[in-house]
């Protein structure tokens, strides 16, 4: 069967064996007679889905017995929304950090909802870089601290992430959960759509510290009321089931490979090989990142020109490259290689750039 050579930003690659998997339970999950998608939320297949997930997830993340794991819709987009409208006290403010297009749309939700504002930003440098965690001045006084620990479009990536701050850290890991061990309690919150790392499109991931439900107001809309998802184990209404049980999948075959720390080995190989083959190349490719601020989700580089660019992607589309086009507000070109891009894919695309470079 013929597979694309995929680095798609999201929805994104998922692993072949998780596929494999699907493929075979989709007619007939555990002789049900029926696939996942077409099972109760209530049934007992679904209700043990939807556990085994989350106990997975606590194991390769570690995360402790006073934080709740729920599984929710809307993407990171709806949780720009329902953090403030959760955790955003009166008469406080929320600061947020600044490093690409989605902590610009989720500090612009905030202050829809309350008092929110941006304590820091790389926005003048068109977010080349991230700033240090010595430069920002949290107030104590305030609701909470927003960053988002990876930007896709940009391709750079917290890698000085604080062990605690003063304030609640709240943290859209939407592009690089799972990729790297992560220290749960340095966070008050954590979400994450799957579509990258975790799963397909569909279900979005939310770690809270319990301490902080007791901020959710029971005048909120139940629907946006992190309190009402945790008391009903993430099944106040129809969930996304299919998402949910992929994620499941994904989780297994992450435990079964090695885990977190062997996702991280494995990404920073393959970062390595189109970072080398950028900074090999004599300014043939630039990278848009500086270098102490590089993502290994997202590469990002350009190229001389818009008509060399696109010679570049019309014989990298026709070699079987598939999402390789930057994002409009960088140009050039990306690649992003989530945990389910095959090493060997990564390699295939650096030895097109490198034999690209010697033919023009």
């Amino acid at each position: 069967m013929k597979r694309a050579l995929n680095f798609n930003a999201g929805p994104a690659a998922l692993p072949e064996a998780v596929l494999a998997r699907a493929e075979k339970e989709m007619m007939n999950y555990q002789d049900s007679g029926m696939g996942v998608m077409e099972l109760s939320h209530r049934s007992k297949q679904f209700e043990a889905i939807n556990e085994v997930t989350k106990s997975l997830l606590r194991g390769l993340l570690n995360i402790p017995d006073d934080y709740e794991v729920l599984f929710l819709q809307g993407g990171a987009s709806l949780q720009f929304t329902m953090v403030p409208m959760n955790l955003l006290e009166e008469g406080s403010a929320a600061g947020y950090v600044l490093t690409g297009t989605w902590s610009e749309k989720a500090l612009k939700e905030a202050q829809k909802i309350g008092s929110a504002a941006a304590i820091a930003s790389s926005k003048s440098s068109n977010y080349k870089s991230i700033p240090s965690f010595t430069e920002i001045d949290v107030h104590p006084d305030s609701s909470y601290l927003h960053i988002t620990t990876n930007n896709t479009i940009y391709g750079t990536q917290w890698h000085d992430l604080p062990k605690k701050v003063n304030v609640p850290l709240i943290a859209d890991m939407s592009s690089d959960i799972l990729s790297r061990p992560l220290h749960v309690p340095s966070y008050g919150l954590i979400y994450a759509g799957a579509q990258k790392n975790l799963g397909p499109s569909g279900v979005t991931v939310v770690i809270i510290q319990k301490d902080l439900l007791k901020r959710s107001r029971p005048d909120l809309p139940s629907m946006l009321n992190y309190q009402v998802h945790a008391d009903s184990k993430s099944l106040y209404n129809t969930p996304p089931t299919l998402s949910v049980y992929f994620l499941m999948l994904v989780l297994e075959w992450a435990e079964s490979i090695g885990g977190v720390k062997q996702l991280e080995l494995q990404n920073k190989e393959k970062a390595s090989l189109l970072y080398d083959a950028i900074d090999s190349s004599d300014g043939f490719y630039k990278g848009h990142a500086e270098k102490e601020s590089r993502s290994l989700m997202n590469i990002t580089y350009t190229l001389e020109n818009e008509d060399l660019t696109s010679t570049f992607l019309h014989e990298a589309e026709k070699s079987g490259f598939i999402g390789l086009a930057g994002h409009r507000s960088v140009g050039g070109c990306r690649a992003s290689i989530y945990n389910a891009v095959p090493t060997e894919h990564v390699e295939k695309l650096a030895k097109f750039m490198n034999d690209f470079r010697l033919r023009n």
